[in-house]
């Protein structure tokens, strides 16, 4: 495991456009979650012990977002082949296990992680429904074997305001996580950043 950060990619760059199967071979794209309210795109994976950390309580808030109105998908882009937990199998089990009710896609080529420039899991990116990115970065300040409790207050903060029509405040903090696993030369040697 190595601790990364997200990459904080600047506000108001543009939605990466994005097609993916879901486990069931369903095709989902982007166009299809964004609603008028906004689409937050989580990028997970079965293993990751930040994951594991938050995911019971990241369902649940993205329950409340879905049914405020936000689109929700999360997006799983590890090699499978490097970290076989990552695979289809492992994913059933964090949907059943975590609860979760939102579409969940695999990234097999990785290009839509490199799209979105990210980094770590959990890295969040929420947009509003123009496809602006308004939020990027933590979900709470808790973290594996720490004291700090499971609330998701930041990005909870950020939903709260996006759906209100209110700003959603600049002060935003890196999530910090397991590294995506790239698969042998995939990794990014140089990001470039998202179309503003």
């Amino acid at each position: 495991m190595v601790r990364t950060a997200s990459t904080m990619v600047g506000l108001g760059a543009a939605l990466p456009r994005f097609n993916l199967a879901d486990l069931n071979g369903r095709m989902i794209s982007s166009d299809e979650v964004l609603t008028p309210k906004g689409l937050l795109v989580a990028f997970l994976c079965p293993h990751c012990p930040f994951v594991k950390h938050i995911r019971k309580e990241f369902a649940r808030a993205a329950h409340e977002f879905r049914q405020n109105g936000l689109g929700v998908v999360a997006v799983n882009a590890n090699d499978t082949a490097a970290v076989p937990e990552d695979g289809a199998d492992g994913m059933k089990d964090e949907i059943r296990e975590a609860g979760y009710t939102f579409p969940y896609l695999v990234d097999e080529s990785q290009d839509v992680a490199k799209a979105f420039r990210a980094a770590c899991t959990p890295d969040f990116f929420l947009f509003d429904g123009a496809g602006r990115l308004v939020y990027r970065g933590q979900f709470d300040d808790s973290r594996p074997k720490s004291e700090t409790p499971v609330t998701g207050k930041d990005l909870r903060a950020a939903v709260s305001a996006l759906i209100a029509g209110e700003i959603v405040s600049a002060e935003q903090r890196p999530s910090i996580g397991c590294n995506i696993k790239w698969k042998a030369g995939n990794a990014p040697t140089e990001w470039s950043p998202l179309a503003g």
